[in-house]
């Protein structure tokens, strides 16, 4: 039995931006949110992108994935990335013109408009990425990544291309690709026919701005706990007014932060 072909409509022609290595039998498409990566370690991808729903997408040409291989890009025989800090410390910081030629190499094809291709750097010093960041991201064509490595990154490389600055949260962590695989995965499960149902996107945790309620399923009871009475009314208008409760009651203990930002865009739109 052959395999089903797939549509040649929105097959792309044009350079990739690497040697497609591990993605060789999926074509470059036109018009599918591409998720671009510039990292010393392609071979970690597409990693935990390439399993469960993301990976279904991938393979049904929802979205895309090109590496860009920092390492050819080196200085000298051994293709140095990295050399010691300007004024001295401990560690080794990715250097501007590698990382430049990289950049470069990486934008081709895609639009100059960072509205529409944002070009980010995973740093721990970054905006902390959120659902409403991810959501953001889905909206444009596509983004540019680039993993870090040793102390960071060139500053001048950061304020010559303008790029945004994105932390997975207050860790450290030896490279940008796990928080990468973390970034595509959160953005590309909200692209149209990812998830299938797409009520899911809207009723988890974040995007209403509180702490998703708690969940159950059967058996009715287990070990002594039993499921609340009142998912099990079959009353959809309680059901709801209990969801939205408990939302609100975990987001007040557990997200303080939260439940402010919910108050105050209230008190903003009440005041409207």
């Amino acid at each position: 039995m052959t395999e089903k072909g797939k549509s040649h409509g929105r097959l792309l022609i044009g350079a990739t931006a690497k040697p497609r290595e591990l993605i060789e039998d999926r074509p470059a498409l036109a018009r599918a949110w591409t998720a671009r990566i510039i990292t010393l370690f392609p071979q970690v991808f597409p990693g935990v992108l390439g399993a469960s729903l993301t990976g279904k997408a991938l393979d049904e040409g929802l979205w895309q994935l090109d590496t860009v291989d920092l390492r050819p890009f080196g200085i000298g025989k051994h293709r140095n990335v990295d050399d010691t800090p300007a004024g001295g410390g401990a560690g080794m910081v990715l250097r501007a013109d590698v990382m430049g030629a990289a950049i470069d190499r990486a934008a081709q094809g895609t639009p100059e408009d960072r509205a529409d291709w944002p070009l980010i750097y995973l740093s721990p010093r970054g905006r902390p990425f959120d659902q409403a960041m991810a959501q953001r991201f889905g909206w444009a064509r596509g983004l540019t990544l680039i993993c870090g490595r040793f102390e960071g990154l060139d500053q001048r490389v950061i304020d010559h291309y303008g790029i945004e600055e994105v932390s997975m949260g207050d860790f450290v962590m030896t490279g940008g690709e796990i928080a990468a695989q973390a970034l595509i995965d959160a953005t590309v499960r909200l692209l149209p026919g990812v998830l299938g149902n797409e009520a899911s996107a809207q009723e988890e945790s974040f995007a209403s701005g509180l702490l998703e309620h708690p969940q159950y399923t059967r058996p009715a009871e287990w070990r002594g706990h039993a499921i609340p009475t009142v998912l099990m009314s079959g009353h959809h208008g309680k059901i709801a007014e209990w969801r939205r409760e408990q939302s609100k009651e975990l987001t007040k203990e557990r997200r303080p932060d939260l439940w402010q930002a919910v108050c105050c865009d209230k008190l903003n739109q009440d005041e409207n």
